[in-house]
């Protein structure tokens, strides 16, 4: 079955003429292959175009980026924030910082550039993207408070995609904490396609937390491109439950020497809500360290995916990389799939990579239940051990709680 689109770049305003033909070249090679379907290896366990020709009676790029809605920011946790709605900048609030050395600005669309040739959706996005952000820090400067991207969305958003670029440079030795937090719990079927340009020059420190704070009926990509300098650090942490499809693509390039990265997702997944993380290290340049711990809960007829690959050149010496998987399968009809990869062309490194599965313990549940307490709390209470694990390399504490507090409401279907 051919899904059926409605992608017009005359929507999308305020471009010049050259953008116009440069974007049209990108939208006719996605119409080459259309949206990846399990023929496309990257996609084997997400097949995206069964999944939107179920859900989807026809998708249009046309979508409203003047319409606004009140937002209620995190309480009880001091945060600076960008509220964005449909991808589009609303409003900034940088109170608890030096203001000159961050620059925020929109996205600017002239700069579109197509990062991934072979990957439909990217083109997708570099043919229709609109809205986004730019983010700058300058050289040496560590935010005192964590900044939470606020994503909003319009409640007119049925049957469309929303194409978001967003660009976030990390100068050298500044540090920051970004919580991505998409708040959405619209029925209305839509898709959000994201792509992320990370730049972390020498010694610079990024901490990214991915939030989805409620249930949705969105499908979601997003297509994560970061770069590091030597001595940089890259954080990831992924506590996106909730979304009706979901599936997250982080490649990360440790280019100079000493930096290093981790991964951390603790997901809990409930109904036929479909997640996959993919992700891709590559090792370029010697001394560099990566290291992924990805957990996944299956709930009812939920679906959990993790493709990890980690890639050393042959340049790349002493690389430490770790790579592990665990699921815990609660229902029978919950299904895991896992592909770990690696890919080693040095001779002198330290490398490992797993995966496990299986259901909860019956034995812990019986010991709990021995303590009075029942059943279906003892279950949680071993769900939140197995998850809250992914937290534990977080230092700030204030930062820790709020991030359990998540977990634990995800824990509980909220």
């Amino acid at each position: 079955m051919k899904q059926n689109y409605d992608f017009d770049i005359e929507k999308i305003k305020n471009l010049s003429q050259e953008e116009k033909i440069s974007r049209k070249k990108n939208l006719d090679l996605f119409y080459k292959s259309g949206f990846p379907s399990k023929q496309v290896e990257d996609w084997k366990f997400t097949d995206l175009n069964l999944i939107l020709n179920k859900n989807f009676d026809n998708i249009s790029n046309e979508v409203n980026f003047e319409s606004s809605k009140d937002f209620k920011a995190i309480e009880n946790f001091e945060h600076n924030f960008i509220f964005l709605t449909n991808g589009k900048i609303i409003s900034t609030n940088f109170d608890h910082e030096e203001k000159s050395k961050i620059l925020i600005k929109d996205f600017n669309q002239e700069e579109v550039k197509n990062i991934n040739p072979s990957n439909a959706l990217a083109l997708l996005n570099s043919a229709l993207s609109s809205g986004g952000f730019s983010l700058e820090i300058t050289k040496d400067y560590k935010l005192k408070k964590p900044l939470i991207v606020y994503n909003c969305f319009s409640q007119d958003l049925k049957n469309k995609i929303l194409n978001n670029k967003n660009s976030i440079k990390l100068n050298e030795g500044s540090e920051l904490t970004l919580i991505d937090y998409s708040d959405n719990n619209t029925q209305n079927n839509f898709i959000k396609n994201t792509v992320d340009t990370i730049s972390l020059n020498k010694n610079a420190v990024l901490k990214n937390i991915l939030i989805q704070n409620s249930k949705s009926n969105g499908h979601f990509y997003k297509y994560i491109k970061s770069s590091l300098e030597s001595g940089s650090s890259y954080e990831n942490y992924i506590l996106s439950s909730g979304l009706k499809l979901n599936k997250i693509e982080i490649e990360i390039n440790l280019n100079k020497d000493n930096s290093s990265c981790s991964i951390y997702s603790a997901l809990n997944l409930l109904g036929d809500q479909h997640q996959e993380i993919k992700t891709r290290i590559n090792h370029n340049s010697p001394n560099c360290k990566s290291y992924q711990k990805i957990k996944n809960v299956l709930n009812d007829k939920s679906k959990g995916i993790y493709q990890g690959k980690i890639f050393v050149e042959k340049v790349a010496q002493k690389t430490d990389a770790y790579q592990l998987s665990k699921a815990l399968i609660v229902s029978d009809n919950a299904e895991f799939d896992a592909k770990p990869e690696l890919e080693i062309y040095a001779d002198d490194v330290k490398c490992s990579h797993g995966s496990t599965s299986g259901s909860i313990d019956s034995d812990a549940v019986h010991y709990l239940m021995t303590r009075g307490i029942s059943k279906q709390e003892a279950v949680k209470l071993l769900i939140n051990g197995f998850l809250n694990e992914v937290l534990e390399k977080i230092t700030n504490n204030e930062l820790k709680i709020f991030l359990e507090k998540i977990l634990e409401r995800q824990i509980n279907g909220h």
